[in-house]
């Protein structure tokens, strides 16, 4: 099974959720990759702020931003929009699999408490996705 987290710029919350899988998921038959619908030309980085919470808390993140398109999530099982701001509809007339929708809201890479609350937000629903999902794929 492949998974999709997406959110706006790949910059963050889709980045995030996808450190978080693929160091807590212990099911090799599960993979997870992240993108976004649009990319930011002028900020093609994680900012520092993000990586320096998610190394405080034991998950390597970064990368480049890479840019969803109909060609890519065809290959996927699964997407999962962690964003707030992407709507799923963007996705229903190409996507033939499974779509789930968190909507986590944005924050300023200087808002360090808007961050931290996110990451663990998103660490709380990876976890739960994962125990999900190891019952469904053995």
């Amino acid at each position: 099974m492949k998974i999709l987290f997406i959110c706006k710029h790949n910059r963050f919350r889709s980045k995030v959720a996808e450190a978080i899988f693929n160091k807590l998921n212990k099911n090799r038959k599960i993979k997870a990759e992240s993108a976004g619908i649009l990319i930011d030309e002028l900020h093609l980085y994680v900012a520092e702020s993000v990586i320096k919470i998610m190394k405080e808390k034991g998950y390597d993140i970064g990368g480049i931003p890479r840019k969803v398109d109909s060609s890519l999530i065809n290959n996927y099982d699964l997407l999962v929009i962690v964003a707030n701001n992407v709507n799923p509809e963007f996705f229903k007339e190409s996507f033939k699999g499974k779509i789930i929708w968190w909507k986590i809201k944005d924050c300023s890479a200087l808002d360090i408490n808007g961050i931290r609350k996110r990451i663990n937000e998103i660490e709380k629903r990876v976890k739960k996705l994962i125990r999900e999902l190891n019952i469904l794929v053995m």
